[in-house]
């Protein structure tokens, strides 16, 4: 995982999360390595779909904003003297 993608203190708190979760729920103890590869992995296989979602969220609301830029400049335009 890139290192300034996630803060250090936050981090911790997802490992910790991520082991709480698997002893509590699936009695798999990990330890910080191990807690840490598995949430680096977990990014690799789904960080790129919501990568990409965030891309299309973000084309989306651009689009929007220049359409509604386009209708404003439309209402602008001045029809020739008859």
């Amino acid at each position: 995982m890139e290192k300034d993608l996630i803060s250090r203190e936050d981090m911790e708190r997802l490992l910790q999360k991520v082991q709480r979760h698997l002893s509590d729920d699936a009695e798999v103890e990990l330890g910080r390595f191990e807690a840490e590869a598995l949430v680096d992995l977990v990014a690799a296989l789904i960080g790129p779909f919501y990568y990409n979602k965030g891309l299309r969220d973000a084309q989306a609301l651009l689009a929007r904003q220049v359409d509604q830029i386009n209708d404003a400049l439309y209402e602008m335009e001045r029809l020739p003297e008859t």
